[in-house]
């Protein structure tokens, strides 16, 4: 077994796991788009990056991609991870914003802003219609062409594949492929009708004190001061 330390939590992982699916064994949430339990993983839209090592030298990497090692301190909710991830639900939104995965990944992550020009494309290039296809149908009907900004998911040559069976796979596992709730005439490039807000805890920490994937009571902060100002009454 790998000993290895997440969230301040002296964990256990089977060799050959990586830090996501250590993660996701002990409970502990980190959010994810390109990930899917039945494909390789791919490390392509960096939604579940994570803190590794400590002080000036830790950095940030992909858990779906990032083995467990040995002694490896990991931070799952440290205030520069959630900055990196809202910054990644940005672009997307920025990119894609038709599509009601990304919006929910928004308000969960309290993104209300998009400062990045709106493309209005219907892909993200997650890759998951490529792997499925692949992998899960045996067909590899479709795949990634060309490359940097013209990069783009097609069939070969661009004309009808003689492998596709038409299985729906591909539209199934997209999450472009999912229309938001406001519908094809969305007014902002953000819906927000189910934000969440940012733990208030990183205001005051470095890192998030409870790790609440839903909501965000910041409890723990406002029964802070007061206890801390009823001791100084006593005095």
């Amino acid at each position: 077994m790998i000993k290895l330390r997440i969230d301040g939590l002296d964990v256990q992982a089977e060799e050959g796991w990586t830090i996501l699916e250590t993660c996701k064994f002990y409970g502990i949430d980190v959010p994810t788009l390109c990930y899917d339990e039945g494909l390789t993983p791919y490390g392509g839209c960096r939604l579940c990056v994570v803190e590794i090592g400590e002080g000036p030298g830790a950095k940030l990497a992909s858990s779906c991609t990032y083995p467990a090692m040995e002694g490896l301190v990991v931070r799952t909710h440290s205030r520069r991870v959630v900055k990196a991830r809202k910054m990644v639900i940005e672009l997307m939104l920025a990119r894609c914003s038709s599509s009601k995965t990304i919006q929910d990944l928004a308000s969960k992550y309290d993104v209300h802003e998009v400062r990045f020009k709106l493309k209005h494309e219907d892909c993200i290039l997650c890759g998951l219609c490529v792997r499925v296809c692949e992998q899960q149908m045996m067909a590899g009907a479709i795949g990634f062409v060309n490359r940097g900004k013209d990069v783009k998911i097609t069939t070969p040559f661009d004309i009808k594949s003689d492998v596709c069976r038409t299985c729906g796979a591909c539209m199934y596992i997209c999450p472009a492929c999912s229309a938001r709730c406001q519908g094809p005439q969305e007014e902002s490039a953000i819906c927000g009708g189910c934000l969440n807000m940012t733990p208030s805890c990183l205001e005051y920490y470095d890192d998030a004190q409870c790790f609440m994937s839903e909501t965000s009571c910041g409890t723990c902060v406002r029964e802070g001061p007061k206890k801390k100002e009823s001791s100084e009454k006593k005095v």
